[in-house]
């Protein structure tokens, strides 16, 4: 199989990428760098069926040619990170809206299968938990940046599911939750490899808000392996599926956790949202995923706890001097 990795050159992609070569396919990499890092993919250049491209999806004629040439595209190219996304929310919208629709109208020419990388946010200010694919979406008002990335990524599943429903494109799309790994960077507010950082340094961990706010983390590796079986799981065509982790922890209990790895003596310090992104930002309290579908279709069970992906972000950001370069 050819696959295309949109974003490729990012934190995600990247080990998509080497997970993919493992199993003898062919890999090509497009992605303009605007947060992604070659260093992410240097090691894999050589590789037999792996191939890059720096430049953006939006140049139409190479996004058609590089489509053209592959069987499956996974589409993870996208506005990356929280404060990315309140700092410059045209980018965030034009990035992942005109994006999506390049590459599901190249890939509808010869009905290439596209799986497409949506998110967590999409369900906003939800209260139910765990998360199901088929509840409710509930979003904040326009006026609140916070809410756009979440709505241009609702966006971008309404035009797969569309091009599925009426013009018989196979997609498949994939709602993230906080994965984190090894290359992961903490510039565009990733908490993971931010209170690594901040630990290994020996700097105060900034915890924003009261801390009380909850999430479940997964690492890369058992992302990665989702994402493989299901771009071969026939049953999968046309449906949404949560992927990520149903282990809770408070960021409070995730910044110790930090210390306690590293045994750092940095002092936790909580910063209130107004400082920290902008006046008026909302955060959701709770944010677990209801994994119970992707079971069904893959036999999905997530096997790194939050103890080892923090030890495993530990020991990759010792070996480059307390930072992290991919995205």
């Amino acid at each position: 199989m050819h696959y295309l990795i949109t974003g490729g050159a990012g934190f995600i992609g990247s080990h998509l990428s080497e997970a993919l070569l493992t199993y003898n396919h062919q890999v090509t990499v497009i992605d303009d760098l605007s947060t992604g890092c070659v260093k992410n993919i240097e090691h894999l250049k050589g590789r037999e069926g792996f191939s890059y491209v720096i430049d953006t999806v939006f140049n139409k004629g190479l996004l058609a040619e590089l489509v053209d040439n592959s069987d499956v595209i996974f589409h993870l190219a996208a506005a990356v990170g929280v404060r990315l996304i309140v700092e410059s929310p045209v980018r965030t919208i034009e990035t992942n809206i005109k994006g999506t629709e390049l590459v599901l109208e190249c890939a509808n020419k010869k009905k290439k299968k596209v799986i497409i990388a949506s998110t967590s946010e999409v369900y906003g200010k939800a209260a139910k938990v765990p998360f199901s694919e088929d509840d409710d979406l509930v979003l904040g008002p326009t006026y609140k940046g916070r809410w756009s990335y979440a709505c241009s990524k609702a966006i971008d599943e309404f035009l797969a599911l569309a091009y599925w429903r009426e013009r018989k494109l196979p997609v498949i799309i994939v709602r993230l939750f906080n994965t984190v790994g090894p290359r992961q960077t903490g510039r565009y507010g990733m908490v993971v490899p931010t209170f690594v950082r901040q630990a290994l340094r020996g700097e105060p961990i900034t915890v924003f808000g009261d801390g009380k706010q909850s999430r479940c983390f997964a690492h890369v590796h058992d992302v990665v392996w989702a994402l493989e079986r299901l771009a071969v799981e026939p049953r999968a065509v046309g449906e949404i599926f949560n992927i990520g982790h149903d282990e809770e922890i408070t960021i409070n209990n995730l910044s110790e956790l930090v210390k306690t790895v590293t045994g750092s003596q940095s002092e936790i310090c909580h910063i209130p949202y107004d400082e920290a992104y902008e006046e008026g930002f909302e955060d959701m309290s709770r944010r677990i995923p209801d994994l119970s579908k992707l079971h069904r279709f893959v036999g999905y069970r997530p096997k790194h706890d939050i103890r080892t992906i923090v030890k495993d972000v530990v020991e990759f950001m010792g070996r480059n001097d307390g930072s992290a370069d991919g995205v």
